[in-house]
């Protein structure tokens, strides 16, 4: 797919991977790895990148893993650390045309 768009794109896999999950917080990693186009291997590091950095966490319930978001730090890159990350995910869900 990366070869198809020149090899980048507008979303990088943690927004992607915390889109999925806003969508499905009990989603597997299976379904996070193929909703977003990525190995599994890829989408659990994303996700611990994700919780060391304070924008979800996780808890176990029985055999699934379920996940809460803290939506209100900021975005990650200067030019745009004044949005907190809901914007961004507000912005995807309410143009959202599959769910």
């Amino acid at each position: 797919m990366d070869d198809q768009l020149g090899g980048w794109g507008f979303l990088s896999n943690h927004a992607r991977v915390l889109l999925t999950i806003t969508r499905n917080p009990s989603a597997r990693i299976r379904d996070i790895a193929a909703a977003c186009h990525i190995t599994e291997r890829t989408a659990t590091s994303v996700v611990s990148d994700l919780e060391q950095a304070g924008y979800l966490s996780r808890q176990r319930i029985g055999r699934r893993t379920r996940y809460t978001l803290h939506l209100e730090g900021p975005l990650r890159h200067p030019a745009e650390s004044h949005l907190p990350v809901r914007a961004l995910l507000e912005f995807f869900i309410a143009h959202d045309t599959d769910h």
